[in-house]
């Protein structure tokens, strides 16, 4: 188990290199997290929701993904409310107080333990990762993520702990120390995440750490920019917010209050012809030669808030200038002329109007759907993606019908009413080159010296061989290898 001093130390990043490393020594390891809270989720092979980092995980180790890697997921809806999604499937929606206290939990820990065995029964090593801190201790009873799942999988853990933000050593010690004498036992390595500068500034503290810890530092792991992975959540979507450039297809990915599955847009980030950026500034969004409204937890509260704020109009404006626009899931929903939630699933509100950009009309009811999906557009190839979305989306009045998608199986997505306005349920068409090629081409002019297309599979296996490499270096292996063998 990868557990952590606190949330966003570097687990997941650790976990998916650890998959990778192990997978490149002959074993066939799979990932697990007992419980993850994100927006930013997938579908697996059969149709179910589990989280993108998981998925991720999954895709480093070589196989593909399943909700047993991750059997429980919390998606926020509020400050207070999270989205059960259990073993793929959502169960409702709780109030974070309500969760967190013990009533219940003893059916979600016997899901989940029941989920890590099937697991582990495939394969060898199971790779786990905890949740934020281990040491939440008014959490501890009700924990089923971090220690006492550790205790159940008779894992061996390793804690990692963030140089970067400060405070590294008390974070540690204090971690280790405030575990109870068994949890602590089996606690039998350190990692030291994101450390800049010269290693040999940090041997006197790996030294003072060992000696106050009792445990080995099994490595130091410098901070890196280099290496792409998908990120778990939208943490550093801030740093991409910046206006619009000169000389390439200016791309604004609307800056949503409930933004999800924001790695829809990593293939438009790294195509050279491409300059994509994040933002919900008015004059931004003008200049812009493609807008995106991308999916979103909160459908009604985001459209509500884009038109308090003026975002809306600034988008309808824009599109009768020339800008296209994409709408992706909830972007989708808000592009069309109203999106009505008769039975309150998303909150207070019954009816919103949506941008009008399209002739289609959204009810929120209905099943959740989660599913792969391989489609075609027009007459491009064979194309991949995913649907993870409530919502029943029909064309109103006397509306033509004009699907942007067909399915392998016949049946229909979304609305194309032009090259430069269409709308679509399907994640992940973004990571398809024909479709890129179809939303770019109204500024072919633009991008004549462009570089080719972006082969985004390559990509990913060669930013995982990276990872794997960059943490090889830092990590004593060889000692991991002798910790997991019981040699320790």
């Amino acid at each position: 188990m990868l557990a952590g001093t606190g949330s966003d130390v570097g687990k997941s990043i650790v976990a998916t290199a650890l998959c990778r490393i192990f997978k490149q020594d002959g074993y066939q390891p799979a990932p697990f997290k007992a419980q993850n809270m994100a927006l930013n989720s997938y579908a697996t092979p059969e149709g179910l929701e589990i989280g993108r980092a998981q998925a991720v995980q999954a895709e480093a180790a070589g196989i593909p993904c399943h909700t047993d890697m991750n059997p429980l997921l919390l998606k926020p809806q509020s400050d207070h409310t999270s989205q059960v999604v259990l073993n793929g499937r959502p169960i409702g929606n709780r109030d974070a107080y309500d969760y967190f206290r013990k009533e219940g939990k003893e059916q979600l820990r016997h899901e989940v333990c029941k989920a890590f065995d099937r697991l582990r029964q495939r394969f060898n090593p199971i790779v786990m990762e905890g949740a934020g801190s281990i040491s939440e201790l008014n959490l501890k009873d009700s924990d089923i993520v971090n220690m006492s799942m550790a205790r159940y999988a008779d894992a061996d853990v390793m804690l990692v702990g963030d140089i970067d933000r400060g405070g590294v050593f008390a974070s540690v010690y204090g971690s280790i120390a405030l575990q109870d004498e068994e949890d602590r036992k089996r606690i039998k390595g350190i990692i030291i995440n994101k450390f800049r500068g010269d290693l040999r500034l940090f041997d006197k503290g790996r030294q003072i750490l060992e000696d106050i810890c009792k445990v080995p530092v099994l490595g130091v792991i410098p901070y890196f920019n280099d290496i792409h992975v998908e990120e778990e959540d939208s943490v550093d979507i801030m740093t991409k917010a910046m206006k619009a450039e000169r000389g390439k297809v200016n791309v604004a990915v609307v800056l949503l209050r409930h933004i999800s599955n924001f790695t829809d847009f990593n293939v438009l980030e790294r195509d050279s012809r491409v300059h994509l950026f994040y933002t919900n500034n008015t004059d931004d969004l003008l200049n812009s030669d493609i807008i995106i409204l991308p999916g979103t937890k909160s459908t009604i509260a985001d459209l509500y808030e884009l038109r308090r704020n003026g975002v809306a109009q600034t988008i309808i404006q824009a599109h009768r200038k020339g800008t296209s626009v994409l709408g992706i899931c909830g972007g989708y929903q808000m592009m069309g002329m109203e999106v009505c939630d008769p039975h309150h699933l998303e909150g207070e509100w019954t009816r919103m109007p949506g941008l009008g950009l399209l002739p289609v009309k959204t009810v929120m009811d209905g099943d959740k759907t989660t599913r792969q999906v391989v489609f075609t557009v027009g007459d491009s190839p064979s194309m991949k993606g995913y649907e993870i979305h409530v919502g029943v989306t029909t064309t109103t009045g006397e509306s033509p019908e004009a699907p942007l998608a067909i399915m392998d199986g016949g049946q229909t997505d979304g609305y194309k009413v032009s090259n430069k306005c269409m709308g679509t349920y399907i994640h992940g068409i973004l990571d398809n080159a024909p479709f890129i090629d179809l939303i770019l081409q109204p500024f072919a002019d633009k991008i004549k010296e462009a570089g080719k297309p972006f082969d985004y599979a390559a990509f990913k296996e060669q930013q995982y061989d990276l990872l794997a490499e960059h943490v090889r270096k830092h990590l004593d292996m060889n000692k991991i290898y002798q910790i997991l063998k019981g040699n320790d």
